[in-house]
């Protein structure tokens, strides 16, 4: 008999055996239809327990189901670098978080040579020029010590993707750019050097949020053109804002930073700021703080 709960199935089948019913036990029967959803042709309501488990998942749902949901979501959050160990207890695990909750964009300056945002381009330089800031090493590399911990990891995951990334430049204090602008002066022109190089205090990499990356499947690619077509290189560009770094100078920001594309600059901003851009579809942080690139003033 389709549509009756347990408790009622013996008693109308006694019923139905029978004569035709009294006045009161149809009216009794049709209650107890009601208050089980039968009269509307509803089907019962089943409470469904994990035999692996021993947890009672609810109405309608098989507890497997849910861990099956839950491991997504626990695999999702991993690719995306969140630790679902750090839930709260009142937060359910495997709930996703927003990819960028709340950001700040007033949370740092984007002025301060000790900013992680600080803008340094072509029009803005580094304030006071000869600035330094605190140095830490990686892989015989100098660079700021909250750019450490997302700089080793980026190398690793590179690495476990099968992808050798090697570091090629870092921090370079104001006396180290000079040099090297002036070396590109003499081989190019002045013109074509502020093209290529940064002159000394407009530079990233005195921040020490900026570093260099180069590859061992076509050495002779590093600091050239050709690296974004490298495996190193096309991993960069698909990867590196993951773990809080942008490509830089591309050739569709190339008006607003005033440099020619290097798919090998990567720029330390932090996760957050880094998904902020891949939201919101900006690529540099001239459009984001507002702040005016381009060429140098002549």
């Amino acid at each position: 008999m389709p549509c009756l709960p347990p408790y009622t199935d013996g008693v109308v089948t006694i019923f139905l055996d029978r004569q035709p019913l009294p006045r009161i036990a149809v009216v009794m029967l049709a209650v107890a239809f009601l208050l089980t959803g039968c009269a509307s042709g509803a089907a019962p309501a089943t409470y469904e327990t994990s035999a692996s488990s021993g947890l009672e998942t609810g109405f309608g749902g098989s507890a497997a189901d849910g861990a099956a949901a839950d491991g997504a979501a626990a695999d999702g959050a991993a690719a995306d670098g969140e630790a679902v160990a750090g839930a709260s207890a009142d937060e359910p695990v495997g709930v996703p978080a927003e990819a960028t909750p709340g950001i700040d964009l007033a949370a740092h300056s984007p002025t301060d040579p000790a900013s992680p945002w600080v803008v340094v381009n072509k029009r803005v330089a580094v304030d006071p020029v000869d600035y330094e800031p605190d140095l830490t090493t990686v892989r015989g590399y100098l660079v700021r010590p909250d750019v450490a911990p997302d700089l080793t990891a980026l190398l690793a995951a590179a690495e476990a993707d099968g992808v050798h990334l090697t570091l090629r430049s870092a921090y370079r204090g104001y006396s180290k750019q000079a040099a090297v602008y002036e070396g590109w002066v003499a081989q190019l022109g002045s013109a074509q050097a502020d093209a290529v190089s940064a002159r000394p205090g407009h530079s990233e990499h005195q921040t020490g949020l900026a570093v260099d990356v180069g590859g061992s499947s076509r050495p002779q690619c590093d600091f050239e053109p050709c690296f974004g077509d490298t495996p190193e290189g096309r991993w960069v560009a698909e990867h590196a804002r993951s773990f809080g770094f942008l490509v830089r100078y591309t050739p569709e920001n190339k008006a607003v930073t005033g440099y020619a594309p290097e798919a090998w600059h990567l720029r330390w901003v932090g996760r957050d700021l880094a998904g902020y851009l891949s939201e919101t579809g900006l690529s540099t942080l001239e459009e984001v703080f507002d702040v005016p690139g381009g060429d140098y003033r002549r």
